[in-house]
Parts: C-alpha cells; sequence; structure tokens
C-alpha cells in the first residue's frame, strides 16, 4: 500500500494550514484570549457543533465537528495548553483550581456577542484536562418542517400527530441524529397564544418565545420524572420532556399523553418500530402505549452535497442495483458528488439533512402491537401499509442528487 497523500487529503490539508497558520500566528504574539476568541468565531463561521480539546503528552490536540465528522485544525504547544484551557473554564463560570473532577459550565451568548450559547465539559484524563465545547444550535434556523428534509407525505403525517387532541410523538435516533431538532419543530408548530406549553430539559437548548422552559438538576434532585410531575398541575396543553431516559419518565408521559395533553419527546431507539420495544422493556402494557401513542419519528442525519464543487456521477451497476434504477436512467438523474472545495472544507459535503420514517399508530399496527407482535412483523406490516423506511428516504435524496450512496452506507451499514 502506497504511503502517499491521496488528492482529498491533501485537498482538506489545504485549509486545515490556512486555520493553523492564523492560530499559530496568535499563539506566539499574543495570550489566550484572542486564540480562544478567533477559535469560536471560525466554529461558528464553519457551523460546527463541537470543539474538541484534548491533551497530549506534548500539547494540546484541536479539533472541530464540522457536519458530525471530527477534524484536526492544530497541536498547540503545551506551554500554551494551560492557559487556553483555563480562559474557556473562567468564561464558563467553572472552577480553574478543580482539574481531578468533572465539571460542566456554560458560556451565554452575551459574552458570544449574542451568537449561540456553548455548553462546556471538563475531565480528567492521564496528560491533563480534556474539554468539550458543544456549540448549541441557531434557535432561528430549522424551526419549521420543511426545513428538515421530510417528504410532503412526511410532513403531512407529522401534522397528523401533532394536530391530535392528546397523546405523545416521539422522535428516535442515536446520538447526534437530529432527534431534538425535529422535536422542537413540532414544538414551533404548536406554539399559538392559546395554548400553554412547557419545556422539561437538560440543557435547555433553544430558547423559544411563549414557552416556559424548565432546566432540570439532578444535583437538587429536581429530574425529568420530578419535573414532570409538577408540569402537569400547571394546566398545560403541550409537554416537551427533552428525552425519556427511565421507566419513571416513561410511565408518567404515557399516562399524561392519556388524559388529554399533548406530549413531545426524544427516546434512543434504531428505528421506530424498536421504539415500541423500548417502551416494553420500561414495563408500559401495550395498551398503554397504543392509547397514548401518535406516531413515531425515526431519523438519521446524511451530509450534502456541496454545491460549490458539486459534479455529475456515473453510477456502477452495484450502486444502481442498490437505488433500484437501470443505468439507462442515469442521465436523467441528478446523481453527483463533490470534488472538494474551500467551502466545503474539502470534504465534497456541505451541511445537513435529515432522512426519516414515520409510523402513526393506528389501525392494524396498533392491533399488531397489542397482540405483542415482534418487530419484524411490526415493520412488514407497517411497510405494506405504505411507510416509508430511512433507507428508502435516503435512496431518495441520493437520486435527487442531495447526498451520496457512500454517505448513505456510512450512515445506515
Amino acid at each position: 500500500m502506497s504511503d502517499k497523500p491521496t488528492n482529498t487529503e491533501n485537498k482538506k490539508e489545504g485549509r486545515q494550514q490556512a486555520l493553523q497558520a492564523e492560530l499559530r500566528e496568535l499563539v506566539d504574539v499574543v495570550g489566550p484570549g484572542p486564540l480562544v476568541d478567533l477559535l469560536m468565531e471560525r466554529a461558528f463561521q464553519l457551523q460546527a457543533t463541537d470543539i474538541h480539546l484534548d491533551p497530549l503528552e506534548n500539547g494540546l490536540r484541536l479539533r472541530l465537528r464540522v457536519d458530525g465528522m471530527l477534524h484536526d485544525i492544530i497541536q498547540l504547544p503545551k506551554e500554551a495548553a494551560a492557559s487556553v484551557i483555563s480562559r474557556l473554564k473562567l468564561a464558563a463560570n467553572m472552577d480553574i483550581t478543580e482539574r481531578r473532577l468533572a465539571q460542566d459550565g456554560h458560556i451565554n451568548n452575551e459574552t458570544l456577542q449574542n451568537r449561540r450559547d456553548i455548553r462546556v465539559g471538563s475531565g480528567p484524563t492521564i496528560h491533563g484536562e480534556r474539554l468539550v465545547l458543544r456549540l448549541m444550535p441557531d434557535h432561528k434556523r430549522f424551526t419549521e418542517f420543511g426545513e428538515l428534509g421530510l417528504s410532503d407525505l412526511q410532513t403531512s403525517e407529522i401534522t397528523k400527530y401533532c394536530n391530535a387532541p392528546y397523546g405523545m410523538i416521539l422522535s428516535v435516533g442515536p446520538v447526534g441524529s437530529g432527534k431534538s431538532t425535529t422535536i422542537y419543530s413540532c414544538l414551533d408548530y404548536l406554539n399559538q397564544p392559546e395554548m400553554s406549553l412547557a419545556t422539561i430539559e437538560d440543557p435547555v437548548e433553544r430558547r423559544i418565545e411563549g414557552v416556559n422552559q424548565i432546566q432540570i438538576d439532578p444535583k437538587i434532585g429536581f429530574s425529568f420524572a420530578e419535573a414532570l410531575r409538577g408540569v402537569l398541575r400547571q394546566d398545560p396543553n403541550v409537554i416537551m420532556v427533552g428525552e425519556i431516559r427511565d421507566s419513571e419518565t416513561a410511565h408518567i408521559a404515557v399516562r399524561a399523553g392519556l388524559t388529554g395533553i399533548r406530549v413531545l419527546s426524544t427516546l434512543h431507539s434504531n428505528d421506530a418500530v424498536a421504539a415500541i420495544d423500548v417502551f416494553r422493556e420500561f414495563g408500559i402494557p401495550s395498551m398503554f402505549i397504543t392509547d397514548s401513542l401518535q406516531g413515531i419519528i425515526s431519523q438519521r442525519l446524511v451530509r450534502c452535497i456541496c454545491e460549490k464543487c458539486r459534479t455529475p456521477h456515473q453510477l456502477d451497476a452495484g450502486a444502481c442495483e442498490y437505488l433500484g434504477i437501470s443505468p439507462d436512467q442515469l442521465s436523467e438523474s441528478k446523481i453527483a458528488q463533490g470534488t472538494g472545495c474551500e467551502h466545503c472544507f474539502q470534504t465534497g459535503y456541505l451541511g445537513r439533512t435529515g432522512i426519516f420514517e414515520t409510523l402513526g399508530i393506528r389501525g392494524e399496527l396498533r392491533d399488531a402491537i397489542l397482540r405483542g407482535a415482534s418487530q419484524s412483523e411490526i415493520l412488514r406490516l407497517a411497510s405494506e401499509l405504505g411507510m416509508t423506511t430511512m433507507e428508502e428516504s435516503g435512496k431518495a435524496k441520493v437520486i435527487q442528487g442531495v447526498t451520496t450512496v457512500q454517505e448513505l452506507h456510512r450512515i445506515l451499514v
């Protein structure tokens, strides 16, 4: 195998070197303040979601997560590492003298000149203290269903869930799949003056005018379950529970959905059908699942082809078979790939969109869940009733020229 760098690696190196040069120049001539300010400014410009500062034996490794992928930016010298870590901890109101225990902090949007909040987490490693900064979502983006990547049919289905007079809507998927963004969009859809809305979150990711948002605090025993009990006594129409993590919260949320309240929440589950088994494992009877659940939305995020460097792409026979199209149809399709440019960090991708499946709990599906049908049975029945699976949703986006087969395989396989 050749040790020579690939063309993509060379291109990626060019963008990284520009940012590295900028940071190195500041390291050499100024203190940690301007360096940290520039780092956060560039992270926002690149639409990064996380900043990782990992201690090494001889320095501090700095990486940015852009479109779900971590990119190496620079390794700061050891003498600069402590100052940068201290500067960030001070900004996040954390104890800079405590390096042995994990801490959580918060840099508010006023400090950041109204850009967005940043959540900061620290923890010890064998080489020193590690920091991860989570850049919270922009509350002005992805507030409507049309921005998420849903098909018209899926948008219509979710709107139907939201307009139901009571019951629960679940958004499911692994960490980083966009579940919270989808549930916030449902909350925005329901945010009307005649409605009483409350959220219970950890942390509060977006500030929404007209919604009573509650931050839980496990340190004082104020858990999701405890907060949910309190909110139920405050005459709500809609409650958003940031995440159902345990059996107690699941039971309270299900009961709320049965008593005339619309409940929105997220759950860790591989797909829509698997979420039903998670509820069963929480000890919730099938009758309560079918009576309380209006619908389940399952999703993943795929990277979009960069519009600046996209070029038409000819698929091989195997890829055509996977997509369910014939080679003759390729000339009429929009299938493309990105070659990599300065706008997309030389990856060929810029931005992300969702691929979804929506499972409405009604009719034959309701009967199947009541009789204890397996995941495979429920999935087969849902497909027969017209549910578009995530894979089918992803294939449609490849044919539409939104993403690539390689990206779809990376996310789903």
